[in-house]
């Protein structure tokens, strides 16, 4: 019998593959995005210290946000994530996809975040 890996376990794979190369610091911290059937949510992260600068998601209760699995949701997170870095005086940041493919809610994450102002 083939022995399957599961959809989490590639991604877990694909994300410590990309962690290799990306890395956060202080001068330019990591945008981390986690992805769930039902959730999503994004964090700042400055790898050197080991501490999250910034995070945001769809069970932020400031975000009212009644159908969390979906785009609009996660254009949502993107923004709020993208005003909170501001308020922390972060501009720009580097992009972790966090091993999922870059479209669906993680590109309208991404792109809601890079029209509120952060840049990567």
């Amino acid at each position: 019998m083939i022995n399957k890996i599961s959809r989490n376990e590639a991604r877990k794979a694909r994300h410590s593959r990309i962690r290799k190369k990306i890395v956060g610091n202080s001068s330019l911290p990591r945008l981390n995005v986690f992805r769930s059937n039902k959730h999503i949510s994004a964090q700042i992260i400055d790898d050197e210290n080991g501490i999250t600068l910034v995070s945001a998601s769809s069970l932020d209760k400031d975000l009212k946000i009644t159908n969390s699995g979906n785009v609009e949701a996660a254009s949502l997170v993107g923004a709020s994530i993208a005003k909170k870095a501001s308020k922390a005086k972060i501009k720009s940041v580097v992009f972790d996809r966090g091993g999922y493919l870059y479209h669906g809610r993680v590109k309208a994450l991404a792109e809601a975040a890079r029209e509120n102002g952060l840049e990567f």
